[in-house]
């Protein structure tokens, strides 16, 4: 069975075997470089801090997992939540659209928004369903 969702979450079904891997191969690295407040999602700015580690990173693998991780999350319940109970859709992503577009999407917005204490001091999933709905708008 597929979901609706199904072409933008596809990248996580490997999510699991990711996780280990990123865990099994960077643990020792990651008690220096990586603290626990580092993946914090307080708000918009530090869903954006994350998200945009670079591969240079000693927290790359960790980090994108992460960012991966709250954007499939946010969407799942998005289109859980609009499908099941007919609400008006906030995001309207074509078929096809990948979780990298949606971090692309998020990247966009935060250097169009990086000024705007008051958005980047919003939740994460709130700053999140913003970036994706101006990329990806229902009309």
């Amino acid at each position: 069975m597929t979901h609706p969702y199904s072409s933008f979450c596809a990248p996580l079904n490997a999510l699991p075997l990711i996780v280990a891997a990123a865990v099994t191969l960077t643990a020792p690295s990651l008690a220096n470089a990586l603290e626990a407040n580092d993946l914090s999602f307080e708000t918009t700015e530090d869903l954006i801090q994350v998200c945009a580690t670079t591969a240079d990173d000693p927290a790359f693998v960790p980090a994108q997992t992460a960012c991966t991780a709250f954007i499939e999350a946010t969407l799942q319940y998005h289109d859980a939540v609009s499908d099941r109970r007919n609400l008006k859709r906030l995001v309207c992503y074509p078929a096809g659209t990948s979780i990298a577009d949606g971090r692309a999407a998020l990247l966009k917005w935060a250097d169009q928004h990086a000024g705007d204490a008051a958005k980047m001091s919003e939740l994460p999933v709130i700053g999140l369903v913003r970036a994706l709905a101006d990329a990806y708008p229902c009309k």
